[in-house]
């Protein structure tokens, strides 16, 4: 089970219907142009579009998995006495006095231009389930780093 915000289920079933409704169509016309030139033993157009086609098939059948496993959170009913998911979080790293803002979400709505990290990330782990005041250590890929929460809000 994920849980994830609507906006991020919405922008799930946005993506699966713009996939079946626009690519797969797409899909089935190249391999159909493909196939009319001529002699499918030596035709690599011809593979090269049924490879697409089972990319697209197993992009579709992921996304309604996505879907299928998706718990929509209601965010009016979240606390913002601890990070959990969809918490926006303002820290300091405490070794370099630099502010940081991010909201946790689900795997699949992480975009970190927008300041959206996956729940699955080390600093996202160090966080849940800490209060405003904390300082909590985060394992990351380059070594340990201190971070301060601020504060928390819904994301």
């Amino acid at each position: 089970m994920a849980y994830m915000s609507q906006e991020g289920y919405d922008k799930l079933i946005a993506e699966l219907k713009r996939l079946e409704g626009v690519e797969r169509p797409k899909a089935s016309a190249a391999i159909a142009e493909a196939r009319d030139k001529g002699d499918l033993s030596e035709n690599s157009e011809y593979e090269a579009a049924k490879e697409a086609q089972a990319h697209l098939e197993s992009k579709i059948n992921q996304l309604k998995q996505q879907i299928t496993e998706a718990k929509i959170v209601d965010t009016s009913r979240l606390s913002t006495d601890s990070v959990q998911i969809l918490s926006k979080v303002e820290m300091t790293n405490l070794a370099n006095k630099a502010r940081m803002t991010y909201t946790i979400v689900s795997e699949s709505e992480a975009n970190l231009r927008e300041g959206k990290i996956s729940i699955q990330t080390p600093i996202a782990q160090g966080l849940l389930n800490h209060k405003v005041g904390d300082e909590v250590e985060v394992t990351i890929p380059r070594g340990v780093i201190k971070l301060r929460i601020e504060k928390i809000s819904v994301g």
